[in-house]
Order: structure tokens, then sequence, then C-alpha cells
């Protein structure tokens, strides 16, 4: 049975086409601002197969999604995550997908780029946080930028397009974001920078770490001379165009002015819970009506009615009065 054409619509009008799979919580790195150093994963006997996960996005591709991006955790650490990227590639083939992407830290890229090209994908994003190889190492606390370097060099030479996804950290990267532009546009990658967003018990003091974009605008914007411009890639960031190097800049602020009138995406755990907004407790599992039948029809009408109480925002705050994260989960549970 296909639900073709039953496009998902939640109640502000927004059309539900943009669909972010966490297929796994695991990550090869241990960012500071992410997680805790002695992170707790999920047993694996919770986690959605592979074959589960393929039908699971089948379905919401039938219900009207277009876009789909994998991510973790981090994605490619999922054992055998290529035969998932090969199977959700029939969808581009067929035409009903029009893009299938994913955001990594680009540990694993140089094994995995020219596959990911051959299925079809297109462009990725990259999260670094800086080019100092020390500094890398301290916030991710065991990761190797020459790993990461030679990831992207292999991404390159595959042919994909690559984005640069920065958080931006007071008194960590704030001062090298310049040099960090430079170098992305220099190689014609797109740089976007991210506020720092309040999710799950951490081991710094996030209120520490903190950056607002506007103050991160304004000091760029005495070196740079910047255009708002009115590119999507179909996620939250506003562009801007940098005259000086011909590059395009995104700036996601989640917190300084958030972007939910527009939000148009959803977000799948790896145990198939359902995420309608990033920063609230509003999930609903999927995997439950997933196992129950092997049609469809149970899974398709639990999208709806998770889709039918989307709400309007999120309610992301960073003080030093709360010190709680707005959500409980880490940011590696739903994916960003």
């Amino acid at each position: 049975m296909s639900f073709a054409g039953s496009s998902m619509i939640d109640p502000f009008g927004r059309s539900i086409s943009y669909l972010r799979v966490s297929v796994t919580d695991r990550c090869d790195f241990r960012c500071t601002y992410c997680m805790a150093e002695d992170m707790a994963f999920l047993p694996k006997k919770d986690l959605l197969s592979l074959e589960e996960l393929d039908r699971l996005c089948t379905v919401f591709i039938e219900k009207g999604v277009k876009k789909l991006r994998l991510t973790g955790g981090e994605p490619l650490v999922r054992k055998n995550i290529m035969h998932l990227v090969r199977q959700l590639s029939r969808h581009l083939d067929s035409g009903a997908l029009e893009e299938l992407t994913l955001t990594t830290n680009g540990s694993q890229l140089a094994r995995f780029a020219q596959e990911l090209a051959d299925c079809g994908v297109k462009r990725i994003n990259v999260s670094l946080d800086t080019l100092d190889p020390d500094k890398f190492r301290t916030i991710t606390r065991w990761g190797d930028l020459s790993k990461v370097m030679a990831g992207i060099e292999a991404a390159e030479a595959a042919g994909l397009k690559i984005k640069i996804n920065a958080v931006a950290l007071k008194g960590f990267n704030d001062t090298e974001l310049p040099e960090m532009l430079r170098w992305a546009h220099g190689r014609g990658m797109d740089l976007t920078v991210i506020e720092t967003m309040p999710m799950g018990e951490i081991d710094a003091d996030r209120t520490d770490q903190y950056l607002p974009l506007s103050q991160l605008r304004a000091d760029l914007e005495r070196r740079f001379t910047l255009t708002d411009i009115p590119y999507k890639t179909g996620g939250p960031a506003r562009y801007v165009e940098v005259a000086e190097t011909g590059g395009r800049m995104g700036f996601i602020t989640p917190l300084t002015h958030n972007f939910c009138e527009s939000c148009n995406r959803v977000r799948l755990t790896c145990t198939g819970m359902l995420y309608m907004c990033l920063g609230q407790n509003d999930d609903a599992d999927l995997r439950a009506p997933l196992r129950a039948s092997e049609g469809n029809e149970l899974l398709s009408n639990a999208i709806d009615e998770a889709i039918g109480r989307k709400p309007k925002g999120h309610d992301f705050v960073i003080d030093r009065r709360t010190r709680r994260p707005a959500v409980a989960r880490h940011m590696s549970v739903t994916g960003g």
C-alpha cells in the first residue's frame, strides 16, 4: 500500500519535506559542547536495524519527504552504513527523493567518500570547529585533525560539494573564525557557524561557551563585507555573501534569532523516536507501529498523528539562572 500524495502538513501550515535521521548515537569523538567524556550509549538491541531504517525512510518519502539527511552521532561509524545509503539511493533514481546527504565529522570520509558519491550523494556537511591540531584534539577529546583533512580531500576528489559547520565557542575559536572563513572559501566550500545549543548534560558550563552570532557577525563585518542573500539549502541557516572571498557564509542562530517560522523538518532517532522539534520533548514512538505490522498503515497513521502536533517553535535559552539544558537528551541522540 502506498501513501504517496498524502503530504505532511503541520498545524501551522508548514509542509514537512525534510527528514533528518540519526543512524547511531555513537561517535568516535567526544566534542566537549556535545557529549560528556564518559558517555553511556544506547544498547545495540534498542537500535533499529538498517532494514527498518530503510522502511521508515521509505514511508516518509512516500508521504512527501524530498530531502533526507543522515546524521549521528557519527553516521559513518554505524556498521554497514553504506548498505543503507545504497538502499536509499533507489529513491534518487526514481525521482521520489531530491537529495540524499549526510553530516559527518570527517574522520571516516577517506574510506567512504567515493562510495557516497557513487550512491548519488552530491554534497555533505563536515563538522569542524578549528584548524589548529592541538585545539582540535582538545575540543574533540581524542580526534585527529589530519584524518579529517584527508577525508575532506577524498570528498573533494570524489566530486562531493562540502559545507563546513563550525560551532562558535567564546574563548575557543571566536578569533579563529576569520581564518577558517578564508580557508573554506579558498577551497570552494561554504562555511556555516552555529550557536551552541543547550542539549544534554555535559562537563562544561555552556554559559561560558556561548557566543551570540550577532556579536560574531559584527566582529566579522570589521574585516569583511557581508551581504544578505536569499540562498537556501532546506535547513535553518541564513546566508550572506562575503565580497572579499566570493564565498557564502551561513548563520544558524537558534538562540538569538530562532528559525522556527519556516521549519520544514522532523528528526528520527536510531531507536525510532520521531522528534517534531529539536528543542522540545515532543517525541513519538514509531518503532512500535513499525514492528507491529508488516504493512505500513499503522506507521503512516502514527506519523500523521505526530505531525499533527508539531509545535510552533523551540524554547532554547542559555543563562546563568537555569544552568540546565533545555532538553535532557544529547545532540548525538537526535542528530542535530
